[in-house]
């Protein structure tokens, strides 16, 4: 039966509605005006000594206009890559791997990579091979804040390794990417000196942690240097209410009251908070608190924390950036990210 809108030039033959064909790299070349093969390099992003930046251009702004986009399936099988990199990290609940992801995938997007997040389950512990073999669907791996040792059953497929906010002694990775934690802990130290704080209470993680080790080390070792000084230190736990109760203790333990906690991450310094303001004093007019790491969290607080800011998402754009020059057959920029104090409402004179 006839539709009553229809007319005689309605067709339902195989052309109707068919899309229009893509557009190729021969299209491409033919609109710049150069050859298939400088289209590969510009769009494959191996074009810089090779082909003037204004041809590179050229390439860009005609495939843009084209609509045209590579067959990346094609080119990661002639070129026995996935293009695709995993990111390990301790736990998906700290805002600072989520930066650090964000910084990583830009990077990576940028290149045609893909990133994809994996959680150790054992949050620092040893981390399970996420796919049947590694090695068949990765190019390689980057780790933020966990040991090489974790890392045996994925590096077990001979993938590059990356490694980030780890301990640069450790043997096994093909490149470090590094903050400069133990400059911040001074930072720290000597901005609490100059206020007069001589008692001091280090909050540390109790998770074993090469970046929470540096931090310890970096404070013990300034604090040394000041013949009146004076730290107890008491592990806490890397949340809130655990970190309230480790500051509760470090608070009415014997001997002298500390004037300053120092908090090994922000997350902590919270919970110390809330325990000075428990046992009836002031932050920062009796006990003052800092952090580290910087998050949402730091400002979301009254007062405002004192903290180290660390820029996670350039150590996962470095880190990614590390990734694709290894397999570049390249070695990667090196130095630490350095690191800044934020001064803010939680610290006050002694």
């Amino acid at each position: 039966m006839t539709s009553p809108d229809a007319t005689p030039d309605d067709t339902s033959g195989a052309g109707a509605g068919t899309p229009p064909t893509p557009p190729t790299s021969r299209d491409v070349a033919r609109a710049a005006g150069v050859s298939q093969a400088t289209v590969s390099l510009v769009l494959g992003d191996k074009w810089r000594g090779r082909v003037s930046e204004r041809t590179a251009d050229l390439v860009r702004g005609a495939a843009r206009e084209l609509g045209y986009r590579p067959n990346l399936a094609a080119r990661n099988l002639r070129l026995g890559r996935t293009r695709t990199a995993l990111l390990v990290v301790p736990a998906l609940t700290n805002e600072f791997f989520a930066r650090v992801y964000a910084g990583a995938a830009r990077t990576a997007a940028e290149h045609d990579f893909g990133v994809v997040l994996y959680p150790s389950p054992e949050g620092t512990g040893p981390a399970r091979d996420p796919f049947a073999s590694a090695q068949a669907a990765l190019d390689g791996v980057i780790a933020s804040s966990m040991a090489t040792g974790a890392l045996e059953a994925i590096r077990g497929a001979g993938l590059p390794l990356v490694m980030l906010d780890s301990d640069p002694a450790d043997p096994g990775a093909a490149a470090y990417v590094n903050l400069g934690i133990a400059d911040g802990m001074r930072l720290v130290t000597d901005h609490l000196l100059a206020l007069g704080h001589r008692r001091f209470a280090h909050l540390a993680s109790a998770v074993a942690s090469w970046t929470f080790d540096v931090r310890a080390t970096a404070l013990h070792e300034a604090l040394r240097q000041v013949p009146d000084a004076v730290v107890r230190t008491v592990h806490a736990p890397l949340d809130v209410h655990g970190a309230r109760r480790a500051a509760e203790l470090a608070l009415t333990g014997p001997g002298p009251r500390p004037t300053a906690l120092v908090c090994d991450d922000d997350i902590v310094a919270a919970g110390a908070c809330k325990a000075v303001r428990r046992l009836g004093l002031r932050v920062p007019e009796d006990v003052s608190v800092t952090g580290f790491d910087d998050l949402a969290l730091a400002t979301a607080v009254e007062p405002e924390l004192t903290t180290v800011r660390l820029p996670a998402e350039r150590v996962g754009e470095r880190g990614m950036a590390a990734l694709l020059t290894v397999l570049d057959g390249r070695t990667p920029e090196g130095g630490d990210i350095p690191v800044e104090l934020m001064v803010r409402g939680s610290s006050a004179p002694a």
